[in-house]
Formats: C-alpha cells, structure tokens, sequence
C-alpha cells in the first residue's frame, strides 16, 4: 500500500470535478483529480452538446471532456487514472483509497463523483444510445423537434420531461407502467391538459426498434391485457430518475433518501468539516453540465476559504504559543 499527502483531492472528472480542478490549481492548490471509473462522466456517452456556453455550432460531448481535462493540466492539475474505492472522513485531515492499493490523505475533498440515469434494461436501450434512446429531454430534445417521442416514467421527472418536449414534437406518447402516476397532482394536471400528450396507462416499452439511421419506433405492451403495439417514434426518453454515485460517503455524509449529497445552503459545505461536494452527487433538480460546472467553480472556492482559514488558525497558535 503506497501512501501521499496532498493539499486538495478531487474525487471525479466531469464538468463539476475539472472545474474545480481548474479554479484550484489557478489558486496555487495543487489538485489531485481522480477520474473514477467513467472518466469525463456522464458526457462522454453524449455525441452532441448544444447547450453549453462558448460552444456556438456545439462541440461532442468526449471532445469536450477532453478540452476541460487539457484546461485543468495547464494549470498544474495532475489528473490520475483510478477509482477512490473507500474514505475515511471521521479524523482530520481526510483519507481515501484508490483503487483499494493507494492511500491517500488530503487538507479538503471537493466530491464530483456525479449521478448515474437510470434505464430500463432493456439491449436496444444500449444498441441506440445517442440514436434516439436519451435520458434527458432538456439536453437532446431540440433534436427531435417536429419528431414524435416517446417518455418512460410516471414521476415528477417523467411529467417534466413529456411537458417540455410538448413544446418541441407534434406527438408525446408517455408510458406509465401503472394506473395512476406518481407525479405530483400539479404535474399530473398540466400533463393531462397538454393535448399533444397522450398518456399510455399500463403500458412498458418491450423494445425500442430502429435501424443504422436510430430509434423509429417502439413496442409496447399493456401489463393488463397483454396487447401489444408499436408507436411510430424518433425520440426514447427514459425518464424513471438518476441515482447518485454517492456510496462510499455514506457513513459519514449527511444525504437525502435517494443519495444526494446535501450540502449548507449557498455553498457547497457537507457536513464534515473540508469534505465539499459539487455536481449532479448533490444536485438532484437541474442535472446540468453547465450548473454542474457552477458548482465545481463553488466547490473549488469554498475549499480555497477553508484551507486559508484553517492556514490562518495554525498562524494565530503559534503566535500565541
């Protein structure tokens, strides 16, 4: 087991983690960044990224984790190759593990280990992912505008989802495996009273269906009857919510019931006094690369403040002693 001490570890290499990487090492702090197991996160699996500031004709989505990751080294960030399998945050300063073979012990943590869409298993899902299979209308919706689609899910998300890609396709058909939806009643209203909506009750995608130009369709079956049919359809949105990759902090990280880091209002403060999480692991509602950027940005000053004052306490005991 090799052992190092580092200022500042950030744990994840998305937009939250490089940003972070960049505002700390432009601070003078060194970063260590751990990639994790899905290096560039979540969009590394996106072709087109649209929506991103400062990208006017848009840029691929592992094109850009790249850029961010060139950007973090320029400064000084050393980005590493590994998984941080365990932590130990119960003392002062903060241990982790890498790969289960490097210890590693740091003055502050910025947590950007991101959040994981849930899908439904299905192999066409992976046969046309980024060929109409998404779980993120606001990221790929434009891309279907005038195109019928589908949404999966009887939730707050799913009901979000349907009603914003009303605004851009002719036809939403929503899936709801149940016979009511879990949404809440003002989202259930405003999916009923949208009339390009139609609600499938009962109903489960059995197989997304396509060919080499992406999802034309997909097949249906009503959990009741048994009946099956087949929705013409451009766009498959998965929408039966995320789930946080937030495990390892579990025994010493305040989280919410699904595994969202909760973090002090207007910061991004845990509970555990140099430990700062940023990103979709505490970021439940927008799920953003840019918000996720925001935060990184945060995540890296709120570290920066932390280390100059805990620079300042070890200054005023000496003085004092």
């Amino acid at each position: 087991m090799t052992k190092e001490n580092v200022k500042v570890l950030i744990i994840g290499s998305g937009p939250a983690g490089y940003t972070a990487a960049i505002y700390a090492s432009r601070a003078g702090l060194n970063p260590v960044l751990y990639t994790g197991g899905e290096p560039g996160g979540q969009l590394t699996t996106t072709n087109d990224v649209e929506n991103f500031p400062g990208y006017p004709d848009g840029v691929n989505g592992p094109q850009m984790m790249v850029d961010l990751q060139k950007q973090a080294e320029r400064f000084g960030t050393q980005v590493r190759y590994g998984v941080v399998t365990k932590v130990d945050f119960s003392s002062y300063p903060h241990t982790v593990w890498v790969d289960d073979k490097h210890e590693v012990t740091a003055e502050a943590v910025i947590i950007s280990t991101g959040a994981s869409a849930k899908y439904l298993g299905l192999e066409s899902e992976k046969t046309f992912a980024n060929k109409g299979v998404s779980a993120c209308a606001v990221c790929d919706g434009f891309f279907y505008r005038g195109k019928n689609v589908a949404v999966v899910g009887g939730g707050d998300t799913a009901a979000e989802e349907a009603t914003y890609l009303a605004n851009l396709c002719p036809k939403v058909y929503l899936l709801v495996r149940r016979d009511e939806m879990r949404a809440s009643t003002i989202m259930q209203e405003r999916v009923k009273n949208t009339p390009n909506i139609e609600i499938l009750w009962n109903t489960e995608a059995e197989e997304v269906l396509g060919d080499d130009s992406g999802v034309t369709g997909v097949r249906v079956i009503n959990n009741e009857t048994g009946e099956k049919r087949e929705l013409e359809i451009s766009g498959f949105f998965v929408a039966i919510g995320h789930k946080p990759n937030t495990d390892i902090f579990k025994d010493y990280l305040e989280m919410d019931e699904t595994g969202y880091l909760i973090v002090q209002p207007g910061s991004t403060k845990t509970n555990v006094e140099g430990v700062f999480a940023t990103g979709d692991a505490a970021d439940r509602i927008y799920r953003q690369a840019v918000t996720a950027a925001g935060t990184g940005c945060m995540g890296a000053l709120d570290a920066e403040r932390f280390l100059a004052e805990k620079e300042f306490e070890k200054e005023s005991e000496k003085e004092m002693a």
